[in-house]
């Protein structure tokens, strides 16, 4: 019957999964059905994951405990067991869902690092405007604070992803959905600094010509890449705190939210599906809270 291609084709057209959470899911399950059934082909008993009781998925966990597997991912291999077995339901291939009994375990939610205003200009005051690349990291910063991107997305942007006539750029995110992002005229001055004094003098590879950032061979830049780039600046800068790529994420969504934004604006700017992922950030503005509480709280007046 093949399953793990069917359910591949399901995530991938019905669910509109991106390629790595695809795998992700086939892996997991793939995990699960060499602990019901191992071997050491390593092939898939399909019959011995149809015919699986929750027993069997509460044997795993707890396998997965003993195994001191990180509590995100026992979530995660849980969440990707729910889905295969709700496709098999969806196929009819079973009549009864064996998870739907099956709990999570519980993930402790941790609030974000976060840059102030004034160390996101220290960043990019330590880049160096005088080397090639200079102008480059200029502009990849701003868009990833003026735009709230994550890493992936600032990679995979694209000239024609560029609306600086709309004021808008044009992003693919999580599972290729899209979504309309305003960037500011800081960051689109920034871009195109970097378009005309590096971008428009390298020759670029086949294939990547509408990639927007690329390195001086004419390829697109890694996660990897820009990860080292932002720990450098933060060093040169002298900022201690332990920060990514990802920190200029939550610093945009902070500082709107801070600034007074709509929480669901910010939820569409970051192109999160469930609206309690950007609540998170309602919780960081501590000095906000602690001036409430003096202002307003009987014993601290």
């Amino acid at each position: 019957m093949l399953l793990l291609p069917l359910f591949r084709s399901y995530l991938r057209l019905e669910k509109s999964l991106s390629l790595k959470t695809v795998a992700a899911y086939l892996s997991d399950v793939k995990i699960f059905a060499l602990f019901l059934s191992p071997n050491e082909e390593n092939i898939v008993n399909e019959e011995a994951l149809i015919n699986a009781s929750l027993f069997d998925f509460q044997k795993f966990t707890q396998h997965l405990f003993l195994e001191n597997t990180k509590t995100t991912s026992q979530a995660r291999v849980v969440s990707s067991l729910k889905a295969f077995y709700r496709f098999l339901q969806y196929e009819k291939i079973i009549e009864n869902n064996p998870t739907e009994l099956l709990e999570a375990p519980k993930i402790g939610r941790t609030l974000p690092e976060v840059l102030s205003v004034q160390e996101i200009e220290s960043i990019l005051a330590a880049i160096d405007l005088s080397s090639k690349e200079g102008y480059r990291n200029q502009a990849m910063i701003e868009v990833m604070y003026g735009c709230g991107l994550r890493v992936s997305e600032l990679i995979h942007l694209k000239l024609s992803q560029l609306f600086f006539s709309e004021n808008f750029v044009k992003i693919i995110g999580k599972g290729d959905k899209e979504r309309l992002v305003p960037i500011g005229e800081i960051a689109q001055n920034a871009v195109l600094y970097y378009i005309d004094g590096f971008r428009n003098k390298l020759k670029v590879k086949k294939g990547m010509e509408d990639i927007l950032f690329i390195n001086r061979r004419g390829s697109a830049l890694t996660r990897e890449m820009i990860f080292i780039m932002v720990k450098e600046l933060a060093q040169l800068a002298g900022i201690q705190k332990s920060i990514s790529p990802h920190t200029f994420r939550h610093s945009f969504a902070t500082h709107l939210i801070e600034g007074g934004a709509d929480l669901r604006a910010v939820q569409d700017m970051l192109g999160h599906t469930s609206i309690t992922t950007t609540e998170i950030y309602t919780h960081l503005d501590t000095d906000y809270i602690r001036s409430a509480i003096a202002q307003f709280h009987p014993r601290y007046r």
